[in-house]
């Protein structure tokens, strides 16, 4: 069964970059056929899919972020990361990563259990 992982500071200064590594388990991100995803949830608010890499390393992003988002990976060790720079407190949310067969899903088949990340000076 795949397990995924966030990994990532919990706090982020306005204007920085927000990095966050997801790791897998029981699976691999070069061979087994997901959409590998990350997805969030601001307080209040609804999920919010971000963006996803295959397999084959082709990346997709949801077009209201795309000019601030970079999707990565790390074939050696299992892990996708996601980069998001000119943080706001907009950006304060519970971060998820995720893999599902299908793209573009907010309630993939797996989920890692999320970490919170809040952005404050």
């Amino acid at each position: 069964q795949v397990q995924l992982q966030e990994s990532g500071p919990g706090l982020v200064r306005p204007s920085q970059t927000l990095s966050l590594t997801c790791s897998v388990s029981g699976g691999s991100i070069t061979t087994d056929y997901y959409f590998w995803s990350w997805i969030r949830q601001p307080p209040g608010k609804g999920l919010e899919w971000m963006g996803a890499i295959d397999s084959s390393g082709s990346i997709w992003y949801n077009p209201s972020l795309k000019s601030r988002t970079s999707i990565s990976r790390d074939t050696s060790k299992d892990q996708f990361i996601l980069q998001l720079t000119s943080v706001t407190p907009e950006d304060t949310a519970v971060y998820y990563c995720g893999a599902d067969r299908q793209l573009e899903t907010t309630h993939p088949e797996y989920r890692g259990q999320g970490t919170q990340v809040t952005v404050s000076s």
